[in-house]
């Protein structure tokens, strides 16, 4: 069989035209596959495996980091490479994901250039992992908010409102919004227990928050995008609510595989990709966007948390 069949053949599958497309672009590791096609490693891996075994792609070795990139030829397989590459773009078109995936190689790039990044990534997954007296992430959680003033804070999906109630300790003022009526009064209970004045449970939908706009310096949504039919609309809320020059902040689940969750824990969301993120907050109208993996868990199936934080024009 020609390499041109083979590599027809290879191109039946989207997920190779994905793979295929933006190795044409750049020599990335499985590492930055697996980030930008918002996919485990097992799947892409497999993928690899064959492209490579039908002679599209080759691997090299640098250091620790295996780069794939895509089989340089010569003479004659050169044309007919341009040829499968021409097919490659063609066939993006009709991929939805394809759209992102520019975006989300351009991200991948930016961070493998962020040295500093990648120390403190690296720093963090050993955060925790051996007992030290006294260090605690809740104890440097309080710290740090003890460290800030946020003014008033919209916690949407707030659930019983551990956070909420963290906020409170310094915040000018904290709504809790949850869509649960037994959540909402158990945390009702448990701010009066506590005393604190400040927090106010309110309940509703976080894709309609019961709030007026351009009113709280901060929203935040922890662990709780993954639970709205509508991520984007409630994006779309959290600006409205938002004061001009205020900030949005976002904890999520990383996008996995982990088909179970939507059954154990209601999940409507198997998480979403970075890329994806950040184009919800741009498509709101949040600028000064960043992002960052700021923790994986070390049990199967692994879930990694995203943050994102943003700024509403001035």
């Amino acid at each position: 069989m020609s390499s041109t069949l083979k590599w027809l053949k290879l191109l039946a599958d989207p997920t190779r035209v994905r793979i295929v497309r933006i190795l044409s672009r750049e020599k990335l590791s499985v590492a930055e596959l697996q980030e930008i096609l918002a996919m485990g490693q097992s799947r892409i891996s497999s993928q690899l495996a064959q492209l490579k075994s039908g002679g599209l792609v080759e691997d090299e070795r640098s250091g620790k980091h295996i780069f794939y990139q895509l089989f340089n030829p010569a003479g004659d397989e050169t044309r007919a490479l341009e040829k499968i590459l021409a097919v490659v773009e063609t066939a993006a078109s009709e991929i939805p994901e394809c759209s992102q995936d520019n975006d989300a190689l351009a991200l991948a790039l930016a961070k493998r250039s962020d040295r500093a990044r990648s120390y403190f990534d690296e720093l963090a997954g050993k955060f925790g992992r051996n007992y030290v007296p006294g260090r605690s992430w809740k104890g440097l959680a309080e710290t740090l908010l003890k460290l800030m003033a946020p003014g008033v804070v919209a916690d949407l999906g707030a659930g019983e409102g551990t956070l909420a109630q963290l906020l409170a300790q310094r915040a000018e003022k904290v709504i809790a919004v949850d869509s649960s009526e037994k959540m909402v009064d158990f945390g009702v209970n448990l701010a009066r227990k506590h005393g604190y004045s400040n927090l106010e449970y309110r309940l509703g939908d976080i894709q309609s928050p019961p709030i007026d706009n351009n009113s709280v310096d901060l929203s935040l949504f922890s662990q709780a995008l993954h639970h709205a039919a509508k991520p984007q609309k409630a994006l779309n809320e959290a600006f409205r609510i938002t004061k001009p020059g205020g900030r949005v902040v976002v904890l999520d689940l990383l996008k996995h595989d982990f088909e179970e969750a939507r059954e154990l824990y209601a999940d409507l969301w198997p998480g979403f990709a970075e890329v994806e993120m950040r184009r919800f907050l741009d498509c709101a109208g949040f600028e000064d966007i960043e992002s960052a993996i700021v923790d994986k868990e070390p049990e199967y199936p692994h879930f990694q948390t995203l943050m994102a934080i943003a700024r509403k024009p001035a």
